[in-house]
């Protein structure tokens, strides 16, 4: 097997045995290792449950209601010392139709195991050759997660009551100085399924995936201090970088996609498009998920 197909399998497939089925508004939203079985249920809230092997969490009311009710205990399991990197930012959790079910605050989300939302970026030139490089973003090294990691040139959560375009205007001009202009009419070419177990949880998140175009003299200029620099590679030099374990695991799912997209491993594409016919899902004429609580 191609060493960058099996770093692929690495970083996609993980046993999740341990895990037990969060069950929310009669649907499984979730993923709780033992250790968090645990905590909720013995929770004061009273709001989890154990049903066989599953973990089931009692709400009511309305989705305004419902996040009111999980914020309440979201903010209990902080204070309890059990929640750490406390963001107060909203993401939001949606049905199996797209329905919104409940806001909650981001750092309670891995705990649960419920599935976030991202955008990522990939930036590319071609130049006059014909030859395709990529932008790679490097974290500052004063970040405390995860510093002087590779990543792609932009990358965000989506919070509560954005849609994927403000997420991706937002994202790009903190992380690259991309204007308005170039990301507006901007659409996902697919969506990856990132999962894998953390020492928070479970990480299950939707990552959206762009390719923005850059001309030629045109250099990403980061304003918000999350990244040290943004550098224009070939594709070979981003596979050595992978191989590495240089890339922050998310940016590099995205990265192999669309070096594979790109044509970059051609004559031996079959064993990653294997592993991405169980992450990889089109994203045209999908409606996006409703996000306006207004809590």
């Amino acid at each position: 097997m191609h060493p960058a197909a099996a770093y692929l399998e690495r970083i996609a497939r993980h046993d999740l045995s341990d895990f037990s089925p969060l069950v929310v508004c009669e649907q499984t939203l979730g993923s709780v290792n033992r250790e968090w079985r645990e905590r909720l249920l013995a929770c004061p809230s009273g709001l989890f449950a154990g049903h066989g092997d599953k973990l089931v969490c009692a709400l009511e009311g309305d989705a305004a209601a419902r996040s009111r009710q999980l914020g309440a205990a979201a903010a209990g399991w902080r204070d309890a010392g059990w929640l750490t990197g406390w963001r107060n930012e909203q993401f939001a959790a949606h049905g199996e139709k797209g329905e919104l079910l409940f806001e909650l605050e981001r750092a309670a989300f891995r705990p649960l195991g419920l599935t976030s939302r991202a955008i990522h970026i990939n930036g590319l030139t071609r130049l006059a050759d014909g030859e395709i490089r990529m932008w790679v973003g490097r974290r500052s090294p004063e970040k405390s997660y995860e510093p002087n990691r590779m990543d792609n040139l932009v990358g965000g959560g989506v919070a509560a009551g954005e849609t994927l375009r403000d997420a991706c205007l937002r994202e790009g001009w903190e992380e690259a100085g991309i204007d308005a202009a170039r990301l507006s009419a901007l659409e996902p070419v697919c969506r990856l399924l990132a999962e894998r177990p953390v020492a928070r949880g479970l990480h299950r998140e939707w990552l959206y995936v762009h390719d923005l175009w850059l001309p030629e003299g045109i250099t990403p200029c980061n304003q918000d201090g999350e990244f040290s620099e943004h550098v224009l590679l070939p594709f070979a030099e981003v596979e050595a970088l992978l191989l590495d374990g240089r890339f922050m695991i998310d940016a590099a799912l995205v990265a192999i996609d669309c070096l594979l997209r790109h044509g970059h491993w051609a004559g031996q594409a079959a064993p990653f498009v294997r592993v991405f016919a169980e992450l990889r899902e089109a994203v045209a004429g999908r409606v996006e998920p409703a996000d306006a609580l207004g809590v």
